[in-house]
């Protein structure tokens, strides 16, 4: 059950992290109650039945047994008395602007906390003391400028989505060895930002940061990654070096930025690489080394300037090399000239879907 949990969160690594979270969908599909059954006595489930709505639940929201949802309710501060043995705590869209030392004291238990679309700036950094059991810390749509401190050390899921975060402070992670996603996307986030070290000590396999203000790709993030999304910055080019760290990678997007080239060998040190977003970039040739790539499936490269691709560009020479046969190649979008391309050219594709071409318009 552990697996499959981590599995579906990486998955929402990919969704829109500003969507507002139906928490009783969420308790349905992803049964969080017995990801941590090993924690959860007998005594504590004859508790759930002597559980009284009405004498336990703080005032404006709604109660189950540890699910406190006090969502949509222009709460201004935490709400007081919420139960010691409550899971989740749902604080979606109110209107919070600061998490004081106390407001979650004695939630010891808490396995998630929702705090998406309210207008905190502030968060005392003990707010989070003796957090073991939070797993999910959702903080999507505030006004934080810098990534709090002390963050609970088991969280496996941390959302930033669109703050003001302009900088991440050397240790800003240190100790989240657990972490799967990290979404840092849609906030002011310039290369300079991102001081030596600030991810020391993390280990993560998705990371997230699509419409920031980044010149370059992150040279410093947890070589553990296995997804990074860059997506709508201002990357200029890509290097060699980028990626050396990062040998595990499955998935990168790098579409809609600025970047002009991809040096040689840029992929090299991503020898398992499956699926490459180039879309909406401004390259004049497809990049080089993809036909090294054994177990690359899918690669877009539509809304270039491509005006050329040769033969060799997508399938290696020599046959039997490639593991994984692709399913999607994007070209459309270029000034390129599909009547001259090489039938052989896409050899290695998987079905006439699998080629887009055409439609493009100067």
């Amino acid at each position: 059950m552990r697996f499959f949990l981590l599995l579906c969160l990486l998955a929402l690594g990919t969704a829109k992290p500003y969507q507002p979270i139906n928490v009783m969908e969420f308790m349905k599909n992803y049964d969080l109650m017995m990801a941590d059954d090993d924690e959860n006595s007998d005594e504590d489930d004859n508790e759930d039945d002597d559980y009284d709505e009405d004498e336990n639940c703080p005032a404006g929201c709604h109660c189950l047994p540890r699910v406190v949802q006090c969502s949509d309710q222009g709460q201004i501060s935490v709400p007081e008395k919420i139960p010691e043995d409550t899971l989740i705590l749902d604080l979606q869209n109110n209107d919070l602007t600061e998490i004081k030392e106390n407001d979650f004291k004695g939630l010891n238990k808490l396995y998630g906390l929702f705090l998406i679309n309210n207008k905190l700036s502030k968060i005392h950094p003990q707010a989070f003391r003796n957090m073991a059991h939070l797993r999910l810390l959702y903080l999507s749509y505030n006004l934080l400028t810098e990534i709090p401190a002390n963050l609970p050390p088991n969280v496996i899921e941390l959302r930033f989505h669109e703050n003001k975060i302009n900088r991440i402070q050397k240790d800003a992670f240190k100790g989240l060895r657990k972490l799967h996603v990290l979404e840092l996307g849609a906030n002011p986030l310039a290369s300079s930002g991102i001081e030596l070290g600030a991810f020391n000590g993390l280990s993560t396999l998705y990371v997230g940061m699509a419409e920031a203000r980044l010149t370059a790709v992150p040279k410093d993030l947890p070589s553990s990654i296995t997804e990074l999304s860059l997506d709508y910055n201002k990357i200029l080019k890509v290097e060699v070096e980028d990626f050396i760290r990062y040998k595990n990678l499955l998935r990168l997007r790098l579409g809609f930025n600025q970047i002009k080239s991809v040096e040689n060998g840029s992929f090299v040190s991503t020898p398992n690489i499956r699926e490459i977003h180039l879309d909406n970039n401004r390259l004049k040739k497809v990049p080089p080394g993809l036909s090294s790539l054994r177990y690359l499936q899918v690669i877009f490269l539509h809304g270039n300037k491509i005006n050329s691709v040769g033969v060799n560009d997508f399938c290696p020479f020599r046959p039997g090399i490639k593991k994984n046969l692709y399913t999607g190649i994007s070209l459309f979008a270029n000034p390129v000239k599909y009547w001259d391309v090489q039938p052989a050219t896409f050899r290695c594709v998987i079905g006439r879907r699998g080629v887009q071409l055409g439609n493009f318009r100067k």
